[in-house]
């Protein structure tokens, strides 16, 4: 991903509250839109990089867990 990008989205969302960035995730995942995937993307990178590695541990387990559902959807 273009590092300019990133910044695009991170400057978009700079002065959002918890509101805003939690209806901006789920617009996007409602939506279902190609074009939000960047964005959600760098949130997730956003979120990564703040974590422990106890909630890395988590996410890559509800990953997995939402992997398995979609595929046996």
């Amino acid at each position: 991903m273009d590092l300019n990008l990133r910044k695009a989205i991170i400057s978009n969302i700079s002065d959002n509250d918890q509101q805003q960035l939690e209806a901006t995730i789920v617009d996007a995942i409602q939506n279902g839109e190609e074009k939000m995937l960047p964005g959600l993307g760098v949130l997730f990178e956003l979120i990564w990089k703040q974590s422990d590695q106890n909630e890395k541990k988590e996410m890559v387990n509800a990953l997995q867990q939402g992997v398995q559902q979609a595929a046996s959807s």
